[in-house]
């Protein structure tokens, strides 16, 4: 008989998801979906507010990564006032970022995705968490919370706060860097650039461990989409978006921020608040691409950094130029970590960074603005729309997560294929379906701003559960 097995919450994530998985007569996975159960909102509860709010306002959509919305809001609202924001307020905000990245990667890497790497896809559940990894590698886990703190202080240090800071303003940031921070900060960089080194050894030295997890995760071909500079090398705070095709091949380029609409498209899934955005050429769902930190380094020529840069050709000997398999994100997360690492000296040797002229003012000199960012789970857009007082009359999010909800899908499906039977159904087995959506990181409370109608259903069932009416 035909059944299917429900995982209400997927766990060690960032918001709330469910996963369906279908099984035929003769107990083999006939088909699986992602849910993604919670809406946040702000496109509709924003309008109506200055725009020069809205950095602070969407900054609260995620506790996690604030500060990516926080820059990609404020280059919305830069282009908004028309402005070119003065060299040392970019390179602050960059520095920002880098950090930011650093405190992101650690917590997917270290507390939420090593429990399986280190105890194992198989391990007793109830040790397979950050308090096992404390028990059974306890420098694994003293090494996730140095590297974090040390992204959360630098953040601290720079911006005031390390949640929701207020630094970063339309026009640049609010306040020029001191000599006594930048080198607080240069001080501690050693610490955090041994724990990442370590951490590749570590991770490198596993990796034939898991043959079957990176056959499986998500290894399909697929378009890949990130941002680099005119020279094709990394970048997480400006550039252009080049898509790749699955042979690397350039498929596309937004060049103008203004623009990605000419590229993206949105649809709207029936089972998800998560939207699914398409590479409009090839339309949906046949234009799926990802993004993150597998995409990037797939995407970018080089990282633009000397360690980063060696560990991105180790990786490509040992993976390929094109990497498909999601398992992998894991790895690229930590090539990104040290690139972030090396990028933040770069910056605070610069003797720019000390300029005080960090901040250009401007009223509305244009009645739209778009910001693209490099979030740590990939590409994130704000655009908005303003009348002549500069009030909200319309705003898209375009986040992370959402780029990648066609892969994710494919991905749930690959893995429950490959691992689940339903005539033995294994605990194992769950817990990687479980995995291969760790692996890209998704932020969902972050992610889910509805396109379309709304997804729910509304279901009227009798007391033996048959479905009586639906709407």
């Amino acid at each position: 008989m035909a059944q299917t097995i429900q995982i209400h919450h997927v766990t060690r994530i960032e918001g709330h998801a469910r996963i369906d998985i279908h099984l035929d007569e003769a107990g083999k996975v006939r088909s699986t979906q992602f849910h993604v159960t919670q809406v946040r909102g702000f496109e509709k509860f924003t309008e109506g507010r200055p725009y020069y709010e809205m950095p602070a306002i969407t900054a609260r959509i995620c506790g996690i990564c604030p500060v990516s919305h926080l820059l990609a809001s404020a280059k919305a609202c830069d282009a908004i006032m028309a402005v070119q924001i003065p060299e040392t307020g970019r390179l602050l905000r960059e520095l920002l970022h880098c950090a930011q990245f650093v405190q992101s990667h650690a917590l997917s890497f270290f507390h939420l995705s090593a429990p399986d790497l280190l105890l194992g896809f198989d391990s007793d559940p109830a040790m397979r968490n950050v308090l096992g990894l404390i028990e059974k590698h306890p420098e694994a886990a003293r090494d996730g919370i140095a590297l974090r703190r040390f992204g959360q202080q630098t953040i601290e240090r720079l911006a005031g706060e390390r949640v929701h800071p207020a630094w970063v303003v339309p026009g640049g940031v609010n306040k020029p860097l001191s000599v006594d921070t930048r080198d607080l900060i240069l001080s501690d960089l050693p610490l955090a650039h041994s724990i990442i080194r370590r951490t590749l050894r570590t991770f490198k030295a596993m990796l034939d461990d898991f043959p079957a997890e990176s056959e499986a995760f998500g290894n399909m071909p697929t378009m890949h989409a990130g941002l680099v500079d005119a020279d094709g090398r990394l970048q997480i705070y400006d550039g252009m978006v080049r898509f790749i095709d699955a042979s690397g091949n350039t498929a596309g380029r937004i060049t103008k921020a203004r623009e990605y609409s000419k590229w993206i498209g949105e649809a709207a899934m029936p089972d998800s608040y998560l939207k699914a955005p398409f590479f409009k050429p090839l339309g949906y769902p046949e234009g799926i691409y990802r993004v993150g930190p597998l995409a990037r380094l797939n995407v970018a020529d080089s990282c633009g950094t000397s360690e980063a840069d060696r560990e991105l050709t180790e990786y490509r000997q040992r993976l390929g130029r094109v990497v498909h398999s999601s398992f992998f994100y894991h790895y690229a997360r930590l090539i990104e970590a040290l690139y972030a690492i090396e990028r933040m000296e770069e910056l605070l040797h610069l003797p720019e960074i000390l300029d005080t002229h960090v901040r250009a003012e401007a009223g509305v000199n244009a009645l739209e603005g778009v910001g693209i960012i490099e979030a740590p789970r990939g590409v994130l857009i704000h655009h908005y729309r303003v009348n002549e007082r500069g009030a909200i009359t319309g705003a898209n999010l375009i986040v992370a997560t959402g780029h990648n909800n066609l892969a994710i899908n494919r991905s749930v499906q690959q893995v429950a294929e490959r691992f689940v039977d339903g005539a033995q159904l294994k605990e194992g087995a769950l817990n990687r379906v479980n995995a291969v959506v760790r692996a890209y990181d998704p932020c969902l409370s972050c992610s889910t701003h509805a396109f379309g109608r709304p997804a729910f259903r509304l279901r009227l069932l009798d007391a033996r559960g048959a479905i009586l009416d639906e709407r």
